[in-house]
């Protein structure tokens, strides 16, 4: 069976920040998945070069459009290759096989009827390359995506009927409830299909920076525009309008792409193919943002975080292992030095790197580095079934792009190794000359190791092989049949001494980011100005409206309520947000409200925030509520709405 898994491609206006590394970073981990399964496996990744704000910023650097597009492309993929991704096409949109194929799919839909001329006046956010009806604009003048000041453009442009595909669309979604991953994010997608799609502005004639028009269509005064240019590198990069000699792979498997893009791959691009008779991507699996110390990543704040400079200081292993586990695939994560570290330290170092060296130390003491697992099963049956329990386990979490829990579940292994050597002791059974029983213990500690380091292999290939050729066998097709699938047994070995693994971090390799002081005025310029201190309060805290629209606020229905036991102020609440599975959040307001009190009504809710423990229970959102010297009261919908319905 054949697998496709894309990252999208990244728009060359800037180099690479630490988001493009993480989408390709779970993309390149579940290709190495499936091939060590033994799949077909094509891997795409590539950038998008097109567009008006590339021509702009190629004039603002003073270079040729083209020399400002090979410069910024060469480096993400120098970094691909120097972090190791394993793609099997890197694609550039100013790839003439790429053009050929996008000049065939206009043709194809124009000739279909799917595409007509017309002329476009609409508000245009060159930020996001996108056209905007002032129905959905922020003041009537900025751009509900971006925050950014919009401007009116009037121009021929040719259509595509994007309204003719609402209603396939919506019934493509409801038959696939896993087209869109994780499930929460599909509401959001069906809700804006649902409010009426207007046809699609798929050209433009106030730049030239694009795939020009087909020549059976005659009319070179256009390009076509990004969208519909860029989306379709996935058919492309197949040989889609010339040779297709890759086209076995389509439908892509999974589409990995950030949540800003998720209503053009899920939206556009779905109803570009049906147009097309061509078969839809089996998932589009979206993620979230990341931020560095709490804090949105600008450069004006001097805290973007460079992933070459992060693997520079910690290792790129470290570092994609840090971030697929380190956030649920979907929400926002947080780049923290110290949690990195803390990372670092606890489960890379103490878990597995110590692990691997004290059965290293144990062997070379007991039996001169030699290890058979000839009596594994006669005294650790009880592990060995624990061990196959969690292997068999893994698939479903990266099947459903669940990296974090796939780690989560993994590492358990290794508790289970460590836990055997804290139990059974062998250093008091070689004492007591019960020798046998002492080399099965490393043994199946051995075992435990290989096994993990197999299915640990797809997140850090490098740490793994070098834990491989410790225990003497390679990881590949193979060995997965053998030691995962068939749960053989290594064979007699003898084991290598290998330096530590994960050496222990004390303090932070890379210089912390600066904390952004509030601006305070001089006394003069308070003399001149004359302003209160609650103006300068309120001015210090101004945010760009962009800043607003990072904030998820949801209408959420409460389905049931308990109190926290031994807490004076918590109440434990399930609520609806409209997603598959009920939010657990954790509340301080017992003081306030009952659980009887609660259950049943509406609340608002703040739906992506970083889920965070409280009394040892993870809540995953907050309550907005209001407080004074009267006590306190929760913000709700006057009417009922929809659980999920999001309020801005």
């Amino acid at each position: 069976m054949s697998k496709y898994i894309t990252t999208p491609i990244y728009y060359v206006n800037g180099e690479a920040h630490i988001g493009h590394a993480y989408t390709t970073f779970i993309a390149d981990t579940l290709a190495r998945y499936e091939r060590l399964k033994g799949e077909d496996t094509f891997f795409l990744t590539g950038t998008d070069e097109h567009g008006q704000k590339i021509e702009e910023s190629a004039k603002k650097a003073g270079k040729p459009t083209q020399e400002f597009a090979d410069e910024i492309s060469a480096t993400f993929k120098n970094l691909w290759d120097e972090f190791g991704i394993s793609y099997d096409k890197f694609i550039r949109t100013t790839d003439e096989e790429h053009k050929k194929g996008v000049q065939k799919a206009f043709e194809v839909m124009y000739a279909k009827g799917d595409i007509y001329k017309d002329f476009y006046e609409g508000h245009y956010c060159v930020s996001c390359e996108t056209f905007f009806p002032e129905t959905q604009l922020i003041d009537s003048e900025f751009c509900p995506d971006c925050g950014r000041t919009t401007s009116v453009v009037k121009e021929e442009s040719y259509f595509f009927r994007l309204s003719n595909y609402e209603d396939k669309l919506l019934e493509h979604y409801a038959s696939h409830p896993d087209f869109i991953m994780p499930r929460s994010r599909a509401n959001e997608v069906v809700n804006f299909v649902k409010g009426g799609l207007r046809d699609l502005s798929v050209t433009r004639t106030s730049f030239s920076w694009g795939v020009k028009m087909p020549k059976s269509i005659g009319d070179d005064k256009h390009v076509m525009y990004v969208w519909l240019d860029a989306l379709l590198n996935y058919i492309t990069a197949l040989g889609y309008g010339s040779d297709e000699a890759k086209m076995n792979y389509w439908p892509a498997d999974v589409h990995f792409v950030g949540k800003d893009i998720l209503r053009f791959h899920a939206i556009y691009w779905p109803a570009f193919l049906m147009s097309l008779d061509l078969p839809l991507p089996k998932h589009i699996g979206a993620h979230g943002w990341w931020t560095r110390d709490g804090e949105k990543m600008s450069k004006s704040k001097g805290n973007v975080v460079s992933p070459k400079e992060v693997a520079d200081a910690y290792g790129v292993e470290n570092l994609r292992y840090f971030m697929l586990r380190e956030v649920p695939f979907g929400q926002d994560g947080d780049f923290s030095q110290r949690a990195f570290i803390d990372r670092i330290n606890s489960e890379l170092s103490n878990d597995l790197g110590n692990l691997l060296n004290r059965i290293i130390g144990m062997s070379g003491k007991y039996s001169d580095f030699e290890i058979d697992s000839v009596d594994v099963v006669k005294y650790h049956s009880k592990e060995i079934e624990q061990m196959n329990l969690i292997l068999d386990s893994l698939d479903v979490f990266l099947e459903n792009l669940q990296p974090h829990r796939y780690l989560e579940e993994l590492w358990k292994l290794f508790a289970i190794g460590n836990g055997v050597i804290q139990e059974y002791e062998p250093w008091v059974k070689m004492k007591n000359g019960q020798k046998d029983e002492a080399l099965a213990t490393v043994a199946v500690v051995a075992n435990i190791l290989a096994k993990a380091a197999v299915m640990l292999h797809p997140v850090m290939p490098n740490t793994t092989n070098i834990i491989a050729d410790a225990l003497s066998f390679e990881i590949n097709t193979t060995s997965y049949k053998e030691l995962i699938l068939e749960k053989k047994l290594l064979k007699l070995f003898n084991i290598k001494k290998v330096p530590p693994l994960f050496p222990r971090i004390e303090e932070p390799l890379m210089q912390e980011a600066p904390k952004v002081e509030p601006v305070t005025a001089t006394k003069k310029e308070q003399s001149s100005k004359k302003q209160t201190k609650e103006t300068k309060k309120e001015n210090d805290n101004l945010i760009e409206i962009g800043q607003f629209f990072e904030t998820s606020l949801k209408v959420g229905t409460v389905v049931e309520a308990e109190e926290v036991p031994k807490s004076k102020k918590l109440l434990k609440l399930q609520i609806d947000l409209g997603e598959e599975n009920l939010r657990q959040v954790v509340a301080g307001i017992k003081e306030f409200y009952s659980p009887d009190d609660l259950i049943n009504t509406q609340v608002c809710v703040v739906a992506n925030l970083k889920p965070a423990k409280l009394m040892g229970m993870i809540s995953e959102g907050m309550l907005l509520a209001a407080k004074d010297e009267d006590g306190l009261c929760l913000i709700r919908p006057e009417k009922p709405k929809k659980s999920g319905t999001p309020i801005g």
